[in-house]
């Protein structure tokens, strides 16, 4: 039978015209990028033109982005970059950020920058009015650190209000943009912002290839360091067939972003009506269900019920594929760091994150719909 994959926050399905991309690579571009012969010169052809695409759909220059292995990296080399480079000595950040923000600003702490977090509204947006008065309150350099959409409840910020903000209170402004990257436009030349992280496989595209994006203006070295790729900014031999891959993901999401955002939108909305319609108690975490957040990603926090220890289990049973949060912390034991951090979390009523891409379909919903009714199937009480 086959699944119902509803986790496409954690990855998603390679696109076929990715795949083909990728294979012509690898039969006959295999050479190395640093080759100076013409075999050489054929894939670092492709890794410069995959660049400057990408640039294109961005509106920014091509030199200011830098291929990585994805977000996690990028965005270690962004708050890595800014301490080491920049002068940072002050991060303001949140505590429902992705781990590799979280992790990677805490090992800032560890070298003496100062690390602050900025309230949530009991909606689970930002306070921006906190976030202000911690810019304003400080002579210290600052790097804010906020992800344009969250990864498990789909909260998000306003890229162009936080970015002038920062530029108001010269502080730099690093963003993860993973969830958003091919889902939402975004427009370089209008975001005051110093760098953003991509993740190709979050739009159906390879593992393992993404980029960072560095404000041009700006001076940082690179986090791994060997022959000089990257300008520099990134040594290794760079991932030829992944970068094209990303490069034609990027073009397939840019191109159909519309019709691709109604699809989800219509297929996360027949979720949400099953589930209020059998569940009437069901809460959307983070307001997950709104117009307004991720359209990816609806977080549902179930009822109270004996299963909900093992819900994401007994869904995998059933053939639905979902997650309890970040697939970045599977095997954690704590449960989510984002709901703890939001005020979400509940030790008695399950919290399932159930993503969505333009290969879902009702169908996908209506087998998602049949197993919360057999997982969540009311409990008969004798007596």
């Amino acid at each position: 039978m086959k699944a119902a994959y509803l986790d496409n926050a954690a990855t998603t399905q390679v696109a076929p015209e990715v795949a083909e991309a990728m294979l012509e690579v690898y039969q006959h571009a295999f050479g190395n990028p640093s080759s100076s012969h013409a075999v050489g010169r054929k894939a670092k052809a492709l890794v410069e033109t995959s660049r400057r695409d990408i640039a294109a759909h961005l509106n920014c220059a091509p030199r200011s982005i830098c291929f990585t292995s994805g977000g996690t990296e990028a965005d270690n080399h962004a708050i890595s970059a800014a301490v080491g480079c920049l002068g940072v000595t002050r991060i303001v950040t949140s505590a429902a950020e992705h781990s590799a923000v979280v992790k990677a600003s805490a090992s800032m702490e560890a070298k003496g920058v100062e690390v602050v977090h900025v309230r949530h509204h009991p909606s689970g947006d930002v306070d921006m009015a906190h976030l202000r008065e911690l810019l304003e309150d400080s002579s210290s350099k600052t790097l804010v650190s906020l992800m344009h959409a969250n990864n498990e409840v789909g909260v998000m910020i306003d890229l162009q209000a936080v970015g002038q903000l920062c530029k108001q209170h010269d502080t730099l402004f690093h963003s993860d943009t993973v969830q958003t990257m091919g889902h939402y436009p975004i427009d370089l030349s209008e975001v005051d912002i110093d760098f953003l992280a991509c993740s190709a496989h979050k739009f159906h595209g390879p593992k393992g290839s993404g980029f960072l994006y560095t404000n041009p203006d700006l001076r940082i070295d690179g986090l791994i360091v060997g022959g000089g790729q990257e300008r520099a900014m990134r040594g290794g031999t760079e991932n030829v067939a992944g970068i094209v891959g990303l490069a034609k993901a990027f073009e397939l999401a840019f191109v159909h972003m519309v019709e691709h955002e109604s699809h989800v939108r219509g297929v996360k909305q027949l979720l949400v009506d099953g589930l209020r319609a059998r569940l009437p108690e069901v809460v959307f975490n983070g307001n997950s269900d709104q117009e307004d957040r991720l359209y990816t990603v609806l977080n549902v926090k179930f009822p109270s019920h004996p299963n909900s220890g093992m819900a994401t289990f007994l869904f995998d049973l059933e053939g639905v594929a979902c997650s309890g949060g970040s697939a970045c912390s599977s095997g954690a034991t704590q449960g989510s760091h984002v709901l703890r951090a939001l005020g979400c979390q509940d030790p008695q009523r399950a919290s399932v994150r159930f993503s969505f891409s333009r290969y879902t379909t009702s169908a996908d919903i209506d087998k998602a719909l049949e197993a919360v009714d057999k997982v969540f199937a009311p409990v008969l009480v004798e007596g």
